[in-house]
């Protein structure tokens, strides 16, 4: 059984994907063991409680300094003794001991084709306004393995959707989310759970599925 640590911030539809696909059957094997949140108002929590599905909530705010908000965001997430880390929505930086100590075992999914629109400053619909601002005629998502940096880890899987002329960002934001976030982010999942997810320096390789 392959088990999850989801990461939330808000509202948790991709986390909300995960829970559809475990439930359907489509991904055998893989459970959900704790959902963390950076936000103790985020609606992700109430999807998992909605599921039975364990929660925590681990903010910033509530520590005197960073090192002490590391520590027990590490303590936390190890406590769980989860094979896999899933940011789905999850606006906080990683520290880099946790980054370290789950080293290929952290994956995030993002809002755009990766390199385009990423990196410090590019989350929720402040990406989907730059695609729209820069005229881009395709946009889409992204899941990578996450790295000490941001947004450069190797890339796993990619969906592109299309831009279309009367778009807003809200409107952008949507279709990428139901045609790309919401599907590549549970089959990557299920692809690390079949052990076919190889990483060589910054590329994944995906193996064929065994006969």
């Amino acid at each position: 059984m392959l088990k999850l640590a989801v990461l939330v911030s808000g509202g948790g539809t991709n986390l909300q994907a995960l829970i559809d696909q475990i439930n359907k059957g489509r991904l055998p094997d893989v459970s959900i063991e704790v959902v963390i949140s950076s936000n103790r108002n985020a609606y992700a929590l109430k999807r998992a409680l909605a599921h039975n599905i364990p929660c925590a909530v681990i903010e910033k705010k509530d520590y005197e300094n960073s090192q002490q908000f590391e520590d027990a965001f590490y303590n936390l997430l190890t406590s769980y003794q989860v094979d896999l880390i899933v940011l789905a929505g999850f606006l906080l930086i990683l520290p880099e001991k946790i980054v370290k100590t789950y080293q290929n075992r952290i994956i995030n999914v993002h809002p755009s084709l990766i390199p385009s629109f990423c990196g410090k400053g590019f989350y929720g619909l402040k990406v989907h306004e730059a695609a729209l601002a820069r005229g881009v005629k395709i946009t889409g998502a992204t899941v990578h393995f996450v790295d000490e940096g941001t947004d450069t880890g190797p890339i796993i899987l990619q969906k592109a959707v299309p831009v279309y002329e009367n778009d807003t960002p809200e409107i952008l934001q949507k279709r990428v989310m139901e045609q790309a976030e919401w599907e590549i982010l549970p089959e990557a999942v299920r692809l690390y759970s079949q052990g076919r997810l190889k990483v060589a320096g910054n590329k994944v390789i995906i193996e064929s599925p065994e006969e």
